[in-house]
């Protein structure tokens, strides 16, 4: 007996990491959405609004910075880990209710790349478009500049996974987690806010956790 668990210990990271490869994997081929309901490790839930999404590398991905700036640019893999980065520890909420507390995120701060794109006066707002396709979201300005908000590399405390959208998603510690916007391929500062996709389909464009939605949960901390 005493062998059986020692071996399931040592099994269970690789027994894990597999399935929630297969988890995520069915999710983003799932037109049902019931692959979803499904808990993947830590409490996580897969979501996709398309069939499919592409992977992306060392040597295909690309971030881009453009719109009311006086300076467009365009961000490898490489690029963003040379950056100063940022590690935080919140929890994660969603707005269907799961939670999984004190989550870390690292990455670099989004004030620092609009910083160095030099945001025009007449900015007001930021939207962010992703390599699926289909999804996008947007913050004010100010939102954009706070201290934990990320353009984040890695999820508790390793590189950021295609299924958690990877390899680079946005982190808005403060808001419900369909803020902080998966496969992150596009950084525009705009003169007002667009709402994303799920806001245009009658979500709260702010999404403060504990104050949106129509739901009390606790505020992440």
């Amino acid at each position: 007996m005493l062998a059986a668990g020692a071996a399931g210990v040592a099994a269970a990271p690789y027994l894990q990491r597999a399935y929630d490869e297969t988890l995520g994997a069915a999710a983003q081929n799932d037109p049902t959405g019931l692959s979803g309901l499904l808990p993947a490790g830590g409490g996580f839930r897969y979501y996709s609004v398309t069939g499919s999404v592409p992977d992306k590398d060392e040597h295909s991905y690309r971030l881009t910075v453009d719109g009311l700036v006086r300076h467009r640019a365009s961000y490898r893999l490489a690029d963003l880990r040379a950056l100063p980065q940022t590690r935080l520890v919140r929890d994660v909420q969603c707005v269907t209710g799961w939670r999984v507390p004190r989550t870390p995120f690292e990455g670099v701060r989004l004030a620092t790349l609009l910083d160095a794109a030099g945001v025009r006066p007449e900015a007001k707002a930021v939207r962010f478009t992703c390599f699926d396709g289909a999804y996008s979201e947007s913050l004010t300005l100010e939102q954009a500049r706070r201290h934990d908000v990320l353009i984040a590399l890695r999820m508790q405390d390793r590189p950021l996974g295609h299924d958690h959208g990877g390899p680079v998603r946005l982190y808005v510690a403060p808001m419900y987690f369909y803020k902080s916007a998966k496969w992150l391929s596009g950084i525009t500062v705009t003169d007002h806010v667009q709402p994303g996709y799920w806001e245009q389909l009658g979500y709260d464009v702010d999404a403060w956790v504990g104050r949106s939605n129509g739901r009390d949960d606790v505020p992440t901390t």
